[in-house]
């Protein structure tokens, strides 16, 4: 009987890493945390979870080759945005000129150095970072022997992705050039067409890769940071405490590899640790700032020693005024709708999963979704207001200056990425009883 039985568990396990060495893989949604078998897929084919529609994988044609010839061009066009001018403007005979880097140092030298670093790190840091690191992984895969930390380097790439607003950025100087068109005379630079550019390689090296390709590649080439054991997690389920990475999405047992991924070597969790606790705590924080940043000021306009200061509502309405009724709308749906909608719809996914709501379990997913996606667009005010800063200082004649309301519409932004961003979707499928291994009790 014991000879029947292991030649059972060896046949079965045989059957699992042929299954694996076909392509096949077991996964987690991190969606609703349904754990289920994905199939080996061609390109141009995706994969959608059974039960949410998550899309858990969007398979790709050479998808390490085309996203590293993207991304060093990116890298390039960079160079390019940052050694050249974006704007200059002229008036009375005076003029002024402004690269990527002069508005975050006009910020700190009016006192808001709080802006100059959330402005530097989001639109040259946090994507030259982005890239640096992607090019690094790509081309270090391509190595007869690929540096071992460059698991660890892939990982920031997912750390970083939220945080790099480029086009967020463009945006924003669009909204500046509407404002300062009838005041000032304006020539466009060579860096806003490099930023341009820039924006349509990221978007395009985004959607060349698979990422899931990036990491089994290095699986491939003896990166990985321990022993996989792919037919004791095929043959293993959630209730026998098989886990999912929230780095790199490998399923595996954590008791096998002291609970760290032997992938990517993070730390695994059964779920985000203490999602609701600091997403309740940021999202207090975030709605007691968004009262001052629609009542301070977030620039003041001054004319001939005479200072006008504007609201985000007064900047609006000044638009309205102009005849610019679309950039008037985009305008008040982001930074002001946007943010109040934001925390809004997480304090209803927070209350669902307080109060283990089951109803709509996927139309509250799609939008923890579409409130995750959405929120850093709110930043176009504070990248507007960081060009007009730069560009129009022209003494007693006209000049901007910063406001502190803008400080605290900045503080809600960061404030609402980071709820949302610690925020686990899966919980509401956990209150709710989907998971029965996860049965949250009501509190």
């Amino acid at each position: 009987m014991s000879g029947g039985t292991a030649t059972a568990a060896d046949l079965a396990r045989t059957m699992a890493l042929e299954a694996w060495r076909t392509g096949s893989r077991l996964c987690e949604c991190s969606s609703c945390g349904q754990f289920q078998r994905l199939p080996s897929l061609v390109p141009g084919q995706s994969a959608r979870c059974i039960r949410c529609d998550t899309v858990l994988r969007r398979a790709r044609i050479d998808p390490l080759g085309r996203a590293l010839a993207l991304n060093l061009a990116a890298l390039s066009l960079f160079a390019v945005a940052c050694l050249m001018t974006l704007m200059t403007v002229s008036t009375a005979g005076m003029v002024r000129h402004a690269s990527l880097f002069s508005g975050p140092i006009d910020m700190g030298r009016s006192g808001l150095w709080e802006l100059t670093i959330v402005v530097m790190f989001t639109t040259v840091i946090a994507p030259v970072a982005k890239l640096s690191c992607m090019t690094y992984v790509l081309a270090g895969l391509r190595l007869p022997r690929p540096p071992r930390h460059v698991r660890r380097v892939y990982a920031w790439v997912e750390h970083l992705r939220p945080w790099s607003m480029v086009e967020v950025f463009l945006l924003g100087v669009l909204v500046a050039y509407t404002k300062l068109i009838d005041l000032v005379h304006i020539e466009l630079g060579i860096a806003l067409y490099a930023m341009g550019l820039l924006m349509l390689t990221m978007i395009a090296a985004e959607a060349v890769l698979d990422r899931q390709a990036v990491w089994e590649e290095m699986e491939r080439r003896g990166v990985p940071h321990g022993d996989i054991d792919h037919a004791a997690t095929a043959l293993a389920s959630s209730a026998e405490g098989a886990l999912s990475c929230h780095t790199c999405g490998l399923v595996s047992l954590p008791h096998d590899h002291d609970d760290h991924c032997p992938r990517c070597g993070s730390h695994l969790h059964v779920r985000k640790p203490n999602a609701m606790g600091r997403a309740v705590a940021l999202l207090i924080a975030a709605a007691i700032l968004y009262v001052p940043a629609n009542v301070y000021p977030v620039l003041q306009f001054i004319q001939l020693g005479s200072g006008q200061p504007s609201t985000i509502l007064g900047g609006v309405v000044e638009l309205l005024d102009g005849g610019m009724w679309p950039l008037a709308l985009l305008v008040f749906f982001a930074s002001v709708a946007v943010p109040m909608l934001k925390i809004m719809g997480l304090a209803l996914l927070l209350l669902s999963v307080r109060f283990a709501w089951t109803s709509r379990l996927r139309d509250r997913t799609r939008l923890y979704f579409a409130v995750n996606a959405i929120g850093r667009w709110s930043m176009i005010d504070i990248f507007m207001e960081t060009i007009l800063v730069a560009l129009v200082r022209f003494g007693s004649v006209v000049s901007i200056e910063p406001g502190m309301g803008a400080i605290a519409f900045c503080g809600v932004v960061i404030l609402t990425m980071f709820a949302a961003e610690g925020f686990d979707p899966r919980l509401m499928w956990d209150a709710a009883g989907e998971n029965d291994h996860m049965r949250v009790e009501p509190r």
